[in-house]
């Protein structure tokens, strides 16, 4: 067995913060699979394997090559069916693309507001000239002024989870009694702004913030081997 993770990280290469890397981190985990990871930087990403990709993670697993965080998921559930499941059936994987949709649409929009600048000035030179050229591109303005909404953004963050702090009044993880991806998939968007902005989101006492102490706690607290902003 050689699984390679490649993982994004700015200039200190210990601290990879992307969250759908950190879906991956967990999936590895959940499955009980040893890998190693290569911390590569936003411009060294079109240099990986021939020129597979534009974006992380991608996992190399022996001679197959997989890219993007559900997919990876997948292949994991495929090629390890003898360890504990991601998603236990159809219902978990269905389950999970409507999580993944939520995450992305609600959640992510809210964190890259938050924590634009924080991820700008965690670069080297190189990918900083990078992430501010093609985020400007991206959202038409300067990354100051998107960055402008960041007060509002953390004022109405806990009510973006709302959903899920509904659900948490009678289980534990989105998956049951135990986490499954679709715990891993929020949990990979709060850990992106936890390791890159210092931005106080959710109260102590939250049911969310109690769920995702459990998320860092799992698998031998992996989620903790990279310390907070």
């Amino acid at each position: 067995m050689n699984i390679k993770l490649y993982a994004l990280t700015g200039t200190d290469r210990n601290r990879p913060f992307s969250p759908h890397v950190w879906k991956v981190k967990l999936a590895l985990a959940h499955k009980g699979l040893p890998y190693e990871v290569e911390a590569v930087g936003f411009t060294q990403i079109p240099k990986l394997e021939g020129g597979a990709t534009k974006t992380v993670p991608v996992l190399r697993d022996g001679e197959r090559l997989v890219i993007d965080s559900f997919a990876i998921a997948l292949h994991l559930d495929e090629a390890y069916p003898d360890r504990p499941s991601l998603f236990k059936g159809e219902a978990g994987r269905a389950l999970a693309r409507f999580v993944e949709a939520w995450s992305q649409t609600t959640l992510h929009p809210a964190v890259t507001r938050i924590a634009l600048l924080d991820i700008h000035d965690m670069l080297d030179a190189e990918d900083r000239r990078y992430f501010r050229e093609s985020r400007e591109a991206r959202f038409g303005m300067p990354l100051e002024t998107v960055a402008a909404a960041r007060a509002d953004e953390i004022r109405t963050f806990a009510g973006k989870l709302e959903p899920l702090r509904h659900m948490l009044k009678v289980q534990p993880f989105i998956g049951g009694d135990a986490p499954l991806f679709a715990d891993y998939i929020v949990f990979g968007a709060l850990q992106w702004l936890r390791i890159t902005s210092r931005a106080d989101v959710l109260a102590a006492d939250d049911p969310v913030s109690l769920w995702f102490e459990r998320c860092l706690d799992l698998h031998g607290g992996v989620g903790r081997s990279v310390r907070a902003a």
